[in-house]
């Protein structure tokens, strides 16, 4: 959904102030200066589905893990090793919004392997109401993501993969309907630990409009490193994202006392470090890890003077218990935004046995 100029004033005039519509429009708003600037929609779609990435910054296409989380982001990273592994995600997100999601993988020889999944994204109850501020009755906006993904290992070191996602929304009395697609390949160096990955994201269009015009979606090009060392149970990670665009301006309200408009930033520092994401993870067996992330654009896209010292900081951290994989992930955008994250991976064969 956007919301600049008047295309979706029949849908705002109906939505009363809640802590819920502040949450949904948290992450649509951004990315929805002008109407004519390009904007999209759909950018739900950034929010990942994996403690372990979420961890790292929320954004990471390039960690190697026998781990179904870790594909979250680039189909190229998923593979035959994954086979009968089972993920549960569930996100506690700003406001009343909670999202929750499972997946299943499953091997294809010993080169290839698919993967399906689903994922609900809940924005609470909200207060509905008609253009004179009369309440009409409540509704619960969603969002619904359906996806399938296949890869495949073309050589000994390199995979690639694709991954296909049927999008549903529901706000209110509207809904829309759009297909994505995202494309991935990843280089992995197990000899010198190094992990080159690249990826285009949410390619597609919608195929049922909200209202009057058609909205595009946050179609994006990604490119990771990541590199372990040896004797030394640590990895670091930097990805780049946004790249079809370089300039990404934000505005600052200072420390809040000023009742002048916000003010524009942006400078070639600021426009590429919003364009990086950091991560680095320690892993000293493969039955525990902890990982710390930074998001500058996280940090800068909250640029108030509520923001907190830990925006755009993310933790996560993990174990292997029996035969159970649990990731717990924390992050605060806003000082008045705490979002807890909690993966639950599992093998099927392991269970049965």
């Amino acid at each position: 959904m956007r919301l600049p100029g008047n295309k979706y004033i029949p849908i705002i005039s109906r939505i009363m102030r809640h802590g819920s519509l502040v949450a949904l429009l948290s992450f649509l708003i951004p990315h929805t200066v002008s109407s004519q600037d390009g904007s999209t929609a759909y950018n739900y779609l950034n929010i990942t589905s994996s403690a372990r990435i979420y961890g790292l910054g929320g954004v990471n296409i390039s960690t190697v893990e026998d781990e179904l989380s870790t594909a979250d982001q680039n189909p190229g990273l998923l593979g035959f090793e994954m086979g009968n592994q089972v993920m549960v995600d569930y996100m506690r997100y700003l406001g009343n919004s909670n999202f929750a999601g499972v997946k299943y993988a499953h091997a294809v020889g010993e080169r290839g392997a698919w993967a399906a999944g689903i994922r609900y994204f809940g924005y609470g109850e909200m207060k509905a109401a008609d253009e004179i501020g009369v309440i009409t009755g409540t509704f619960s906006p969603k969002d619904l993501n359906f996806s399938g993904t296949f890869s495949y290992d073309i050589t000994s070191r390199l995979r690639g993969g694709i991954s296909l996602k049927l999008l549903y929304s529901s706000y209110e009395e509207y809904s829309a309907f759009a297909v994505a697609t995202d494309l991935g390949i990843n280089y992995f160096d197990p000899d010198t630990d190094w992990s080159f990955s690249a990826v285009v994201a949410n390619l597609g269009g919608q195929l049922k409009k909200f209202h009057q015009n058609y909205d595009r979606l946050p179609i994006d090009v990604r490119l990771g490193a990541t590199k372990g060392f040896s004797g030394v149970p640590i990895r670091l990670s930097v990805t780049l994202w946004n790249l079809t665009k370089w300039k990404l301006p934000y505005y600052d309200s200072g420390d809040g006392t000023s009742s002048q408009p916000f003010e524009k930033k942006e400078s070639f520092g600021s426009n590429l470090f919003r364009h990086m994401v950091f991560g680095v993870d320690f892993v000293p067996s493969d039955r525990f890890f902890v990982a710390l992330g930074y998001n500058y654009k996280t940090r800068t896209d909250m640029s108030t003077y509520k923001r907190s010292f830990l925006s755009g900081f993310s933790l996560a951290a993990g174990m292997n218990v029996s035969r159970f994989n649990f990731s717990l992930a924390f992050g605060q955008p806003h000082s008045g935004a705490t979002t807890l994250m909690f993966n639950l991976n599992m093998n099927l064969q392991d269970l049965i046995r």
